[in-house]
């Protein structure tokens, strides 16, 4: 799974008969602005599942074992359920029980965390270590920063706390090497700018422990 960030576009009418032919689109999302735009993100490992009855198709609620939070210690300190559409076409996002650990981004609504196929929800295997050492420090950091997507060139930064962001310009697609290596971050005189790299940026405000 990708990290997005979305819309569900609804494809044929509103009346119950016509919700098969919903489908579940999302624009991409870097995954530090996934980060900065989510409640709750964590690294855990799904336990156990089950279907409720709420909504057209249900939803299917996980349970889940909490192995590391990274975001949303004073919204929700511990997580044990995630919310989902049961549905992929309402972008219901499928789990797998007691086999992988997973990096999982969501929102809270009424006191629930839900998550779906436009939040960043990816195997924690799968990631890379920038992404990894993002989620720690570096996203954090970034957050007051704005990452400008660029579809068409040429494109341009209009503002200092801007970085373009050009991984849909690549011949290698998306996700791409902005997105899995990178990190936007403000840097001395208030200018956000890209950022790989082992040692952290100002070593005086960052934690630069591994995850």
């Amino acid at each position: 799974m990708t990290p997005w960030l979305g819309l569900v576009v609804l494809l044929g009418s509103w009346s119950l008969g016509d919700w098969g032919a919903e489908a579940c689109t999302c624009s991409p999302s870097h995954p530090q602005d996934s980060f900065c735009n989510s409640d709750i993100v964590i690294r855990a490992r799904v336990v156990g599942k089950k279907l409720v009855k709420e909504g057209p198709f249900g939803t299917l609620v996980y349970t889940i074992k909490q192995m590391k939070m990274y975001r949303g210690f004073t919204k929700m300190p511990h997580v044990q359920y995630i919310h989902t559409e049961a549905s992929e076409s309402l972008c219901g996002v499928k789990l797998e029980v007691n086999k992988y650990q997973y990096l999982l981004t969501g929102r809270i609504y009424d006191g629930k965390v839900y998550t779906g196929l436009c939040n960043f929800v990816e195997r924690w295997d799968q990631l890379t270590i920038s992404q990894r050492k993002g989620l720690n420090y570096r996203y954090h950091l970034g957050c007051n920063c704005k990452i400008k997507s660029c579809y068409y060139l040429p494109c341009f930064v209009s503002s200092k706390n801007e970085c373009l962001w050009t991984d849909m310009l690549s011949n290698f697609g998306y996700p791409g090497y902005q997105s899995k290596h990178y990190a936007c971050i403000r840097q001395k005189g208030g200018y956000c700018s890209w950022y790989r790299g082992w040692a952290p940026p100002d070593k005086s405000i960052i934690n630069a422990t591994d995850p």
